[in-house]
């Protein structure tokens, strides 16, 4: 094995495992609350994608041969648009240059307006072993204001089809919703909480600028929005419910059942390495001893071509005081929180104690065993403790 490779798996990234993120760019409609990377196109030539994703693999995969694979994750865009087979490919290529994980999770998201059981049949078949549906609300009502193209009963019906095809199965929800009130969200989520497998993902609405509803919000055509104090009610009344359901808030927005956490998030939440690929993909990957941020061109066909040529991909070594910012910004977000030490490794100087001893004594996060983590109350204001922290 090389040097440099013997170096990268000395290095911190270790300490959160490898991933490998695989962007498909293609839904069948934008939802006007999603900012993420996802367009809407007629004609998709399915065998070039298969094709360019499994070179991008080889060539990623050549640089960080040997490295043990956690977990594989099909996001997007709406991957379950994707062909069985080209998932089957990726799936193959990646053995050629990563051992897996005894316990290696593969997950594909899904929307319900895109789920077959034939299609489902074949991830499975390829080794999907996880799916996350993007159900996003249990009434009708809602789900065409969010720009849904599925019902209710669509939903369900996804839902079945998954669980009869994977062991592991997650939905995600999202609250603080126009004209939502604290009672209609306890009789949602206690719905959801009937139906759900051993993950759920509940996040607040976000306005984001770029998207249909940032353009309408800004020009004041977005009411009926919860207020800050309904949104803390409503985040805290999710709190309270799923746990007393079983399922352990591991994360701000994610509750799992029996320890199913989602391992591929956390290979992002404790700060390993991963690989992106696909347009707009981000990573981070540490190569001969040294942490960079990637990303991939983001326009589809721009991306298809310059893969074909060499790489469609940026790279940007950061410096100590980078990772250890990213670190914090991504640890806090956990129930197991960061560890000072790693901390202090990376940005070559520890965290303020007296600042620690203030967010400690306002009740905003725990000191234990050299670990701070943010308590319930913290999780509700994060960005303004990590602001603390990083000041």
């Amino acid at each position: 094995m090389k040097s440099s490779l013997q170096a990268a798996l000395r290095a911190d990234w270790q300490n959160g495992g490898f991933g490998l993120y695989i962007h498909w760019p293609y839904c069948a409609a934008k939802c006007p609350y999603c900012d993420f990377n996802s367009h809407v196109s007629a004609q998709i030539d399915h065998s070039a994608w298969r094709e360019a994703y499994v070179r991008e693999i080889a060539r990623v995969g050549a640089e960080t041969e040997g490295r043990v694979l956690n977990s594989v994750y099909f996001g997007g865009g709406t991957p379950s648009l994707m062909e069985p087979e080209t998932v089957a490919a990726i799936l193959a290529e990646i053995g050629r240059y990563w051992p897996r994980a005894n316990d290696l999770e593969i997950t594909l998201e899904a929307n319900p307006s895109s789920v077959e059981a034939r299609r489902f049949a074949g991830y499975a078949e390829a080794g999907v072993n996880r799916v996350s549906l993007g159900i996003q609300s249990l009434r009708d009502g809602d789900l065409r204001a969010l720009g849904r193209l599925h019902d209710v009963a669509q939903a369900k019906a996804a839902l079945d089809v998954a669980k009869a095809h994977f062991g592991r199965v997650s939905f995600d929800l999202i609250y603080a919703r126009q004209h939502q009130q604290l009672e209609g969200w306890r009789e949602e989520l206690s719905e959801a909480l009937d139906m759900a497998a051993d993950h759920l993902s509940l996040y607040q609405l976000t306005i984001e600028p770029g998207t249909a509803f940032g353009d309408r919000y800004a020009i004041g055509r977005l009411g009926g929005l919860p207020d800050d104090d309904l949104g803390a009610d409503m985040f805290e009344l999710t709190q309270e419910m799923t746990k007393a359901a079983g399922f352990e808030a591991y994360e701000v927005s994610n509750h799992a059942l029996n320890g199913s956490f989602s391992r591929h998030n956390l290979v992002y939440w404790r700060y390993g390495d991963y690989v992106g690929i696909g347009p707009g993909a981000h990573g981070r990957l540490t190569l001969a001893g040294r942490k960079y941020a990637t990303v991939a061109t983001s326009a589809p066909l721009a991306w298809l071509q310059l893969q074909a040529e060499d790489s469609a991909e940026a790279r940007e070594a950061l410096t100590g005081s980078e990772q250890a910012s990213e670190y914090l910004m991504m640890g806090l977000r956990i129930d197991e929180g960061v560890s000072l030490s790693r901390y202090a490794a990376m940005a070559g100087e520890p965290l303020d104690d007296q600042r620690i001893a203030q967010l400690t004594e306002d009740g905003l996060i725990w000191l234990e065993a050299g670990n701070i983590r943010a308590t319930q109350r913290g999780r509700m204001v994060l960005n303004a403790v990590i602001r603390e922290l990083m000041v």
